[in-house]
């Protein structure tokens, strides 16, 4: 295992020359903690499988450095990184064996064979597939075919990281969370540094300690899922976070007010001088409908999805995400609603500005 640092790193896939918004990485400075579980999230597109490769060493990066333990590894080719990475199509072995594909990384490395045999029995056992052990790797299923792929990147007790890749996107929906918590707790039994690359925001939530949010090749917030969800520091995590995403309406600050045109919305910190285009956000999640009084919101639709629903509404001009349990009471028309302070945040120009506590 391995404390990981990306020191002044940036790509482009573009001759330099070239226009900035070339580079598919900006300018990363960041450490992976030893033994940490770390989720790249964004869309298609963003930089995060670019990231993971150079992690990797199948890329070498623009500029910059990565390092292992602070050892300079920039230059070092794959197979000598010491890592193991599981992909988003399965690699496995079809003429060899359940057994045989989870004993491969293992026999290459000369360990001896009962430490083998009981190295690949405990990795069986934990993803489910002990029962499967002598069976050929063809005529498994394509769930079953990625298992393997998840457990040979598992299999090694000593690597520097795990890194995966979108690994299960071809695995059946029903059977994700089975195996986000089986990955949950092979990091918690083995204390890896794993990082997850993914554009599923429920994958990457449930199974990292930090999410590490990109967009456009830019790292735009680091946190704990709750720190994304609660406190986004650009609009874009605002939005990307969350289903539906955060509502976000233009609005002048004054002090501890948000001014929506002439209605005034209280906020928990006071605000200096805010210069830009000045945004309040506010999670549908967190909206309060009132008896009277508050803010008037016209309903222009509700959906029922089972365990709540999505009110979507119009405010001033502005369209608004509202979420309700089933049972709370939903008239026709009006909504009066409430926006509490504490759950209220300010933007200038896209990123999250910081108040004083009133």
């Amino acid at each position: 295992m391995a404390k990981i640092t990306l020191s002044n790193l940036a790509h482009r896939y573009a001759p330099l020359g070239s226009q900035a918004s070339s580079y598919a990485l900006t300018e990363i400075n960041h450490v992976w903690q030893d033994g940490g579980a770390y989720a790249l999230l964004g869309p298609s597109g963003c930089g995060k499988t670019t990231l993971l490769n150079i992690i990797s060493g199948l890329i070498k990066p623009s500029q910059g450095r990565v390092l292992f333990d602070d050892n300079d590894v920039t230059g070092v080719p794959t197979e000598q990184r010491d890592i193991a990475q599981v992909f988003q199509f399965p690699v496995v072995y079809d003429t060899m064996t359940v057994r045989e594909n989870l004993a491969f990384p293992l026999k290459n490395r000369g360990m001896a064979k009962p430490d083998i045999q009981a190295r690949v029995a405990l990795i069986a056992e934990m993803i489910g597939l002990e029962e499967l052990l002598d069976s050929k790797a063809r005529r498994l299923s394509p769930d079953a075919k990625q298992k393997i792929s998840l457990g040979r990147g598992m299999v090694r007790e000593s690597v520097n990281a795990i890194l995966f890749d979108e690994p299960l996107t071809v695995i059946d929906p029903h059977l994700k969370w089975e195996l986000r918590t089986q990955l949950k707790a092979l990091h918690r039994e083995f204390g890896h540094t794993m990082i997850y690359v993914t554009h599923d925001q429920t994958e990457a939530m449930t199974f990292a300690d930090k999410v590490v949010m990109l967009h456009e090749g830019r790292i735009v917030q680091i946190g704990t899922p709750e720190d994304l969800f609660e406190q986004p520091e650009h609009t874009f995590v605002g939005h990307f976070i969350g289903s539906p995403g955060m509502n976000l309406l233009d609005a002048s600050i004054h002090g501890d007010l948000a001014m929506l045109g002439e209605r005034a919305v209280p906020l928990a910190s006071a605000y200096g001088t805010v210069a830009g285009r000045t945004q309040i956000g506010i999670r549908p999640e967190h909206i309060r409908v009132m008896a009277d009084g508050g803010l008037p919101a016209e309903i222009r639709a509700v959906e029922n999805v089972g365990h709540r629903r999505i009110v979507r509404a119009h405010l001033d001009g502005h369209s608004l995400n509202i979420v309700l349990p089933p049972g709370e009471p939903l008239g026709t028309g009006t909504l009066h609603l409430q926006f509490p302070p504490d759950k209220i945040n300010v933007y200038a120009d896209e990123w999250r500005v910081a108040g004083s506590i009133r």
